[in-house]
């Protein structure tokens, strides 16, 4: 029995949106192993098994793509949901107490990186040379510090910011501390844990934005 319109509407739909998967993902594993200068449409079409055509229609361009892979690194997956709006940051925010706050918002800061820091590190290498990276990276530049200032300002609230501090100013302390940068420099190259780098973070936000006194030892 053949299949109804709407069938092979859905048929189409869904095989298309296969192939964009496999792109985005082969795309990244190009990105990061080879760098993005060298990874050409080609490489990328004969990693995910298709034409140079398929990823010119699916894309348009090589930038697109790797801006698709960095927003599924990022969100963890292709759901078009702001940051604002996913669960971690959603329960971050409704934390009434301050470290519970920084503490999910450091986890959930830790979750992503452990998906897009990679991808994350090609952006910012390239961008000094390329103006369409240079773009991608002022652009998620820009996302991290807007969800960060959204954070201090519900720090803010919940507990003293230090002397002198206004959200916007903590909001710029966080962004430097709680970077794919430094991400990348302790758990990438100096072998720190993920759990290390956690708790690093956690305690260095406490006593650089707050007056609240370092949490006591386990135990």
């Amino acid at each position: 029995m053949r299949g109804t319109s709407q069938e092979k509407v859905d048929g189409r739909a869904a095989r298309a949106q296969a192939t964009r998967a496999r792109l985005v993902r082969a795309a990244g594993e190009l990105f990061v192993a080879d760098g993005y200068t060298a990874t050409s449409i080609g490489a990328i079409a004969a990693r995910a098994g298709v034409s140079e055509q398929t990823v010119y229609y699916a894309f348009g361009t090589k930038k697109a793509i790797l801006a698709t892979a960095l927003d599924q690194a990022v969100a963890g997956d292709d759901r078009p949901v702001p940051t604002l709006e996913r669960p971690w940051v959603r329960a971050a925010l409704d934390d009434p107490d301050p470290r519970g706050q920084l503490r999910r918002q450091v986890a959930g800061a830790g979750e992503i990186y452990l998906r897009a820091a990679p991808l994350l590190d090609v952006v910012r290498s390239a961008a000094p040379t390329d103006p369409d990276l240079g773009e991608l990276w002022a652009a998620n530049l820009a996302q991290r510090l807007a969800v960060l200032r959204v954070f201090t300002e519900a720090l803010a609230d919940k507990t003293p910011l230090r002397a002198g501090l206004t959200p916007e100013t903590a909001a710029d302390i966080a962004l430097a501390v709680q970077s794919p940068e430094t991400y990348t420099l302790l758990v990438g190259e100096r072998r720190w844990s993920h759990a290390a780098w956690r708790a690093w973070v956690e305690s260095t936000l406490l006593a650089v934005l707050t007056t609240l006194p370092p949490e006591p030892p386990a135990g």
